[in-house]
């Protein structure tokens, strides 16, 4: 009796050491992939080089802060794009330079197939130079698997979006689409403001968009928001509040030129970002500006 109770104890062990390896195979990977994808790298990295599938460190806040004016732009025909120009940002104000506040900063590279260029003329010929807009977002799901999207190559238009900047739940603010470049956060929408109606046809094939001529900024949806469909959810930490604040007066952009994807959403379809307290991003912009 002794023998086979004995004989039990020690299969049931190896059970549970084969179960364990192999669940540990399979885990194992994506775990270290996570752990990757935030490890930052020496700060000797190059920023123009960061490698798709890892976050770059930005050692300098004006090397990726995103630009007022003068950005890269192409004809729809062009065959092949013009080289980038890193984009020259207005210096932040003195009061968000001298405020000591300055979120953590990452850079992840985005698949081509998801951004493209801008624009200086309209799918007519027409020359186009709408000045900057900032089309506030959420991203629904976490953030890592919206940068997991971006990273991701798609050929149906449908599946191409990204955005130039991320704020994650704690403030880390994660780069993505350079700021000259053309990023998918808008398909199909118009800005309404003191000049009017503004949007760019840039493919004859598609509806006009503000994408031209905006900067995406996205917020990472809170845990009881994500894939969910209501209206409200438990809102945005302060803390990405203030990098979002941070981050606009960076810009330059005016306040009237800030907006939502739900107000130039043309499709009806769009509602983001769900629970934006206005006030709290007012009163912190007013710091920075």
């Amino acid at each position: 009796m002794e023998d086979a109770a004995l004989k039990q104890n020690i299969l049931f062990i190896v059970v549970v050491l084969t179960i364990t390896g192999v669940v540990t195979a399979a885990f194992g990977l994506r775990n270290n992939d996570s752990l990757d994808l935030l490890r930052s790298p020496p700060e000797s990295v190059d920023l123009q080089q960061a490698q798709a599938e890892s976050f770059t460190n930005v050692t300098s806040a004006s090397d990726a802060a995103p630009p007022v004016q003068d950005y890269v732009t192409a004809n729809p025909e062009s065959v092949s794009p013009p080289s980038p120009v890193v984009p020259s940002p207005v210096p932040a104000p003195s009061s968000a330079s001298n405020s000591g506040y300055q979120p953590p900063q990452y850079q992840a590279e985005v698949h081509p197939s998801n951004y493209g260029e801008r624009y200086a003329q309209n799918a007519q010929g027409q020359p186009v130079d709408n000045d900057w807009i900032i089309v506030l977002h959420e991203t629904v799901g976490s953030g890592m698997s919206a940068v997991n999207h971006f990273q991701t190559p798609h050929l149906n238009d449908a599946d191409q979006v990204s955005y130039h900047a991320l704020i994650w739940a704690d403030g880390t603010v994660i780069y993505l689409v350079p700021p000259e470049k053309r990023a998918y956060g808008a398909g199909n929408s118009v800005f309404e403001g003191d000049r009017g109606i503004e949007t760019v046809k840039t493919n004859p094939d598609l509806p006009p968009s503000v994408n031209n001529f905006a900067y995406h900024i996205s917020f990472e949806t809170p845990p009881d928001g994500r894939e969910s469909k209501n209206a409200v959810h438990s809102g945005y930490t302060q803390a990405q509040y203030q990098s979002l604040a941070w981050l606009v007066a960076r810009t330059g952009v005016p306040d009237s030129r800030v907006t939502t994807h739900r107000e130039v959403d043309r499709s009806g379809n769009r509602a983001d970002p769900r629970s934006f307290d206005t006030a709290t991003f007012q009163s912190m912009l007013s710091l920075y500006r």
